[in-house]
């Protein structure tokens, strides 16, 4: 077929070279766009038109005849398909048994153009394991949130995650340039109902501007807009990334008050609901992947749902994607907690059970019992004022709160417990959080003591059968987000299990958790992963990692990782250069060859990590300029680790697959509740 007109196609050509060159770009698995080489899609009409803004019209799923070497084009938005006229014009029509409807494929010397696409200015061939059997290669984020997303689905029909605060997606049907295109529909003019002051107290505005130019975000620390665009987690894990966390997430409170930002009141706030979505929009963009790669199971994005099957994907050098749930109200189990009265809870141990059965068969197997607001299972951490207020709007009341109990207070504690609570709004202005919880309490907020004090609420019965549960099924805990005197209790139930039941916690432990505590989780098979920091920040956490193994008296044999909790579109903030006097990356760095790259790496080829710059505009992101200001930044973050702690700290970083997949058996692979 060739050009016919401006704006056509017709069957004018008579050899393949002056025939039209189209590029085909996966939509999904089985449709494609159709790139001109005059950058224009061909776009189901009749008769059929050549338009450079992609639409549905422009997708094609392409169906193989039986018994034959040709192809139908069927248009995605109707059951006609591409056909030819008897005048050798392109149009839409029924298919049929004749060969108006059938089109082979011929190669051409002609150069196609290439459509847009953001860059991973890695190359070099990215390693495979040293065998199922041997320990694996590779570094761990042990908690991240792929599945948020200006939309949670590929046909752009499901919504929005977090109330529509949070813009921008980690796939898009027409690419780049509409995934990250600009937020002006989002966030309004100058990014004036950005809700980003409530979540990072940052008050201010941003050019709305993203692909290719990306005048003001992504940002570290400007937390609404999507960081994990599918090809910078590939630029992560061509530098060695090979297991990742993914968690369903939500916090019902933030949602609701995030869409009053967002002026889109129907959004879905409901956690479980938005968590589930989630977790099926993360097969969806498995299936984008593997449309990029060339077919089904060809993706280096897979979803596994047992350690074996994690070792044997990390072997053939691809990323294992585990799948979590980290939601305020998880098994729908909210809590009404009005001061005076008895509290009602919104959940019942059968429902509890049937919620973890509906999480398992969906691939989950890494849950959070507590995020950010007290729920029918107990009290959240402590550890943001904010979280204080939201907790009155979903629970009814505000914290009731006791002194920490004693701790370690000469030894490192992942996080110090408690929080010096503050007893007046937060200086937010005129907006709905503010309004809400006005219209809640006249202006007459709580007072608390002086200095740190921590949640009172600890894990109710309903707590202690939901963890029961959740180890009679095998499932990974984190501890994170439970109130600081709950994880005693946590631990305590754990330690009862036969063997001990270990329990992870994957960024930072929110609420705290002090080196008795970790002691305790590291001699019964846990893992310890921080908050993902610097290069500096994580060889400083590698030192405490080693007294509190050297307290417990962890054996030597025992692997020494340390991965780290991105929380990557979490609305937690990502770290800042090193600054200081730090030893600057330079660009392009090599991975896997030098003196602080040790044998375990020998046999893998060197991998060249550039500086991530977009052809079309120019536009960079330096490590040492603008921190993570994405997911893409995690590669140049390996070079951080390099410069700042050697080959004890690479070790350990890509040791960190490893440690979370030994913790992982020892939950897996215990006899199942009942036999």
């Amino acid at each position: 077929m060739a050009a016919d007109g401006e704006s056509g196609y017709g069957t004018s050509a008579q050899q393949a070279d002056e025939a039209e060159a189209f590029f085909m770009r996966a939509a999904t698995l089985g449709k494609y766009l159709l790139y001109a080489t005059d950058e224009r899609l061909l776009t189901a009409a009749s008769p059929v038109e050549a338009l450079a803004a992609p639409s549905d019209a422009a997708i094609w799923t392409v169906d193989p005849v039986e018994g034959s070497d040709a192809f139908t084009f069927y248009s995605d938005d109707g059951s006609l398909a591409l056909a030819v006229t008897d005048a050798g014009v392109l149009t839409l029509a029924e298919p049929d048994e004749t060969t108006r409807t059938h089109f082979k494929f011929v190669p051409t010397s002609v150069t196609c153009a290439i459509y847009p696409e953001m860059p991973t200015s890695v190359t070099g061939p990215t390693f495979k394991g040293n065998g199922v059997d041997k320990p694996a290669v590779g570094f761990a984020d042990v908690h991240t949130h792929m599945g948020m997303s200006s939309e949670l689905s590929y046909a752009g029909d499901v919504g929005p995650s977090a109330g529509g605060v949070l813009y921008g997606e980690v796939i898009h049907r027409f690419g780049v340039p509409h995934a990250l295109e600009d937020c002006l529909e989002f966030h309004g003019p100058q990014g004036v109902l950005d809700a980003n002051q409530i979540i990072s107290g940052a008050v201010g505005t941003h050019e709305t501007e993203g692909w290719p130019t990306f005048v003001d975000w992504p940002q570290r620390d400007y937390l609404t807009h999507q960081v994990m665009y599918y090809k910078w987690v590939e630029r992560a894990w061509l530098s060695g990334l090979r297991l990742m966390v993914n968690h369903g997430t939500n916090i019902q409170a933030l949602c609701n008050v995030g869409k009053l930002y967002s002026l889109a009141p129907l959004a879905d706030c409901d956690d479980m609901s938005i968590a589930v979505k989630q977790i099926q929009y993360l097969y969806e963009v498995q299936d984008y992947i593997d449309a990029q790669s060339g077919g089904p199971g060809k993706g280096w994005y897979r979803i596994v749902t047992s350690p074996q099957q994690a070792r044997e994907v990390i072997n053939d050098g691809k990323l294992a994607v585990v799948l979590g749930v980290e939601v305020a109200q998880v098994f729908n189990c909210g809590v009404a907690l009005t001061v005076g009265l008895t509290e009602i809870p919104e959940c019942d141990e059968e429902q509890i059970d049937s919620e973890i059965d509906r999480l398992w068969d969906l691939g989950v197997r890494h849950v959070y019992p507590y995020h950010d607001i007290n729920n029918a299972l107990g009290g959240t951490g402590i550890f943001s004022d904010i979280m204080n207020l939201l907790g009155l709007l979903d629970t009814g009341a505000f914290w009731e709160v006791e002194a920490c109990r004693d701790y370690p207070v000469d030894e490192p504690s992942v996080r110090t417990p408690g929080l010096e609570i503050a007893t007046s709004l937060p200086v937010l202005g005129d907006d709905p959080l503010t309004a809400a919880i006005l219209e809640l309490t006249g202006g007459l907020l709580p007072v608390y003591p002086d200095g740190k004090s921590c949640n009172k609420r600890t894990v109710t019965d309903l707590g202690v059968h939901a963890l029961q549960a959740l180890m009679d099924k095998r499932m990974v805990i984190d501890i994170d987000h439970a109130a600081y005197h709950s994880k005693d209790i946590m631990l305590d139930i754990a330690a009862q299990q036969d063997p001990p039941y270990p329990m992870a916690s994957s960024h930072d432990a929110h609420g705290g958790l002090t080196s008795d505590q970790a002691q305790r989780m590291l001699a019964s098979g846990g893992i310890i992963y921080p908050y993902k920091g610097s290069g500096v920040k994580h060889v400083e956490f590698l030192e405490k990692l080693k007294f509190w193994r050297e307290k417990a008296g962890v054996p030597d044999d025992r692997v020494l990782g340390l991965g780290f909790g991105a929380d990557a579109n979490g609305f937690g903030g990502h770290p800042g250069p090193r600054g200081g006097d730090s030893e600057p990356v330079q660009y392009p760095f090599t991975l896997f060859r030098g003196a602080d790259w040790g044998p375990q790496f020998a046999n893998f080829e060197p991998v060249s990590v550039d500086l991530l710059m977009i052809p079309e505009s120019g536009k960079f992101w330096h490590i040492d300029e603008v921190g993570m200001a994405h997911y893409g930044l995690v590669a140049d973050f390996v070079e951080e680790v390099r410069l700042e702690g050697g080959r004890e700290a690479l070790d350990a970083l890509y040791n960190s697959a490893e440690g979370y997949l030994q913790m992982w058996e020892r939950t897996y692979n215990r006899e199942p509740a009942g036999q």
